[in-house]
């Protein structure tokens, strides 16, 4: 795993890959817990019976579920241990290429593809390709960005 103490660390890193994260299974009982606290419960992702005649054989992991596990696979590449807040600015761009049938395992890939200086320090970007193992297409791909102040 990626540790970084310092700003010039991170801005040192701008453009490398950081790494992949282990892989993760997407179980019914994530994409069910993700359905409640969303109110997402669309048949394609809660009934498996109804989803096994639908047009992935199966049901399938949210989109924005897969979106969400950025921040548990990505700590599982990097660190970010520099002193101030760590803040969430936003994501530039969200795509879900493939979809993830439960039972599947995804895994996410992980770069630092810029470091802006800003007045109140540092603005990452990070691009986060999360793969499902077997599958040619990723599940989603996404640029986030993060705000680091001093």
């Amino acid at each position: 795993m990626r540790v970084f103490t310092t700003l010039d660390e991170v801005a040192a890193a701008s453009g490398e890959e950081l790494g992949t994260s282990e892989w993760l299974t997407i179980e019914q009982d994530r994409v069910d817990r993700f359905a409640d606290a969303t109110g997402d419960h669309q048949w394609i992702h809660v009934d498996p019976e109804r989803a096994a005649t639908g047009p992935f054989g199966g049901t399938i992991a949210h989109g924005y579920l897969t979106l969400s596990l950025v921040p548990f696979l990505g700590s599982e590449v990097f660190a970010l241990e520099t002193p101030g807040a760590k803040l969430n600015y936003g994501v530039n761009k969200v795509r879900f290429p493939h979809p993830v049938l439960v039972g599947k395992r995804v895994r996410a890939h992980v770069t630092l593809a810029d470091v802006a200086d800003l007045p109140a320090g540092k603005q990452l970007t990070l691009r986060y390709t999360i793969e499902i193992e077997g599958e040619s297409k990723p599940a989603c791909v996404a640029e986030t960005v993060v705000l680091l102040l001093p």
